[in-house]
């Protein structure tokens, strides 16, 4: 095969331009702009090291281009490194398909392994005795006083939306998009289409079916109006001035914003921002393990996770065993 030449190939900026468009074409807008700024570093790199992206052609980026931006990359945080990372190694997988270049694949990926810092395991972290007293702020919200009917709505809903998520480990986007025909009430479970378009079978326990219900009893008149078929319509549905008397869905920024608000509600000054929708899933997982004695499977399933070292992770978590031995160990009087 006939070697590239300069005069028929693009300079190394043109290059990453057409790469960024095809980017574009099949990834979010998110990705595309995170994209975006690493290849930006990326010719920043290349000019330190003697290349003119903007002058030089295409042909004259080699494999060591990767390792010279790997070095550079030391200094960020390690999941910025991994995004930067895949940003360049499909930069030259793209200059290979498009054949701008003679790149050898294999050596990138080599070089990329080898100068990659790899991840560590990070433990979830999420202050457990917090959502305790959130769940039970939210058990007495029935209770409060409202200002109108949509704040009675909104005060049910919201008890219902947090004790679905800490005892269902739903997440939030698949709790915002579930049905009212989605819940088989005598079974006391849903039939949800999960993470990676799986379908998956979710427990709810007897207090969220009985906040849901009050939830829904209080609804009755609205859904009943709507002229929609009731197992249509939402599980969760807005109650503000732009729904008016419509039953729409609640979105996964309502969701957040529901959590965010009851949160600040619950612990005052105490707040943490640290508490997100995935807290109360973190929860979930921890609840099972310390009911369960540690069963991992258990967990697992109810959890929904496909690799069970995911599950291991919550493990030292719910360990009251560690805890107590700890604490005989450490805080007894000397």
């Amino acid at each position: 095969m006939t070697p590239p030449t300069a005069t028929n190939h693009p300079p190394i900026a043109s290059a990453i331009v057409s790469f960024l468009r095809s980017v574009e074409l099949a990834r979010s807008e998110s990705t595309t702009r995170m994209y975006r700024v690493a290849m930006e570093f990326f010719q920043q790199v290349l000019a330190q090291h003697g290349l003119s992206p903007r002058h030089d052609p295409v042909t004259d980026l080699s494999e060591d281009g990767i390792a010279w931006f790997a070095a550079a990359l030391k200094g960020l945080s390690p999941a910025t490194e991994r995004l930067y990372m895949t940003a360049a190694t499909l930069f030259y997988e793209y200059l290979a398909a498009e054949d701008l270049a003679e790149i050898n694949l294999p050596r990138v990926r080599l070089l990329v392994r080898q100068r990659s810092r790899r991840p560590g395991v990070r433990l979830p972290q999420f202050p457990r005795n917090e959502i305790d007293i959130i769940l039970q702020y939210a058990m007495n919200m029935q209770l409060m006083p409202a200002d109108s009917e949509p704040d009675r709505l909104r005060k049910l809903r919201d008890r219902a939306f947090l004790l679905t998520l800490a005892d269902t480990g739903l997440r939030v986007h698949e709790a915002c998009n579930l049905r009212r025909g989605d819940i088989d009430w005598n079974e006391g479970r849903a039939v949800i289409i999960g993470k990676g378009d799986k379908q998956a079978v979710v427990r709810f326990s007897r207090r969220s079916l009985s906040a849901l219900r009050d939830y829904l009893n209080a609804r009755a008149r609205l859904d009943g109006a709507s002229g929609r078929p009731l197992p249509s319509l939402p599980l969760f549905a807005r109650h503000d001035k732009g729904a008016g008397k419509k039953v729409k869905p609640i979105t996964t920024a309502t969701g957040r914003n529901i959590v965010d608000q009851r949160v600040h509600e619950a612990l005052g000054s105490e707040t943490t921002d640290a508490i997100t929708p995935h807290s109360f899933r973190h929860y979930f997982v921890t609840t099972v393990l310390r009911g369960s004695g540690g069963n991992l499977k258990l967990a697992q399933e109810l959890a929904r996770h496909k690799n069970i070292a995911v599950t291991q992770r919550y493990a030292h978590l719910s360990d009251d065993e560690l805890d107590e031995g700890y604490s005989e160990i450490f805080d007894q009087p000397k």
